[in-house]
């Protein structure tokens, strides 16, 4: 048996490691870990992160930013759930928060104030407190070529498909296929693309 299954099937050990690698208030990486986050953080070429992003990124789940991706100013990035992985030519603007796992494709472009969030909180049993309860995790998918407009929140487990344009200001709770405009709350398709006629189609 390896380190690492021993530490997960032993319950003391598991919460030890965990509190070792994250603060147990403040639910991000201890200053010791985040002092070696240029050693497991996976950066493509040319890709920045600015100094003002804050990086919930413990080594336990992955992170990989692709070549020539940019995270803006004063987003969040979170990996403790689940992996996140952004591709080439990405942009991250600013204000956003990130939390895996989630994947996006390259050339993906999101506008400011927007929420990718990959879990959802427990809350059946009343007799306990929401955060007792636990989380679930559904991967959020975001396709090649697509455009994410600002105060977007996009929800767990939705696959937004290739070269689709998302409208300001919507909530994404369901798949949404390529090559398609959707708005609103709860996010609606209004248009798709027409390869015969070369043309975007009202639905």
């Amino acid at each position: 048996m390896s380190i690492k299954e021993k530490i997960k099937s032993n319950p003391k050990l598991k919460q030890l490691a965990l509190n070792f690698i994250m603060h147990p208030v403040k639910t991000r990486p201890q200053w010791w870990i985040r002092l070696f986050q240029f050693v497991y953080l996976e950066k493509g070429k040319g890709s920045i992160i600015y100094r003002s992003v804050r990086k919930d990124l413990p080594p336990f789940n992955k992170f990989k930013i692709g070549k020539y991706s940019v995270v803006e100013d004063y987003s969040c990035l979170n990996n403790a759930v689940g992996d996140i992985i952004i591709g080439d030519h990405c942009r991250i603007g600013l204000s956003n928060t990130v939390i895996g796992p989630i994947e996006i494709g390259d050339r993906v472009n999101i506008s400011q104030n927007v929420v990718l969030i990959g879990l959802d909180h427990v809350y059946e049993n009343v007799e306990k407190t929401l955060i007792e309860q636990g989380i679930t995790t559904s991967k959020i998918t975001i396709g090649k070529d697509t455009t994410i407009g600002a105060n977007t929140v996009v929800l767990s487990g939705v696959n937004i498909g290739e070269h689709c344009f998302v409208g300001a200001g919507s909530v994404v709770t369901k798949n949404i296929p390529s090559y398609s405009i959707c708005v609103g709350n709860p996010a609606k398709v209004i248009k798709q693309y027409d390869f015969n006629n070369k043309e975007w189609v009202r639905i």
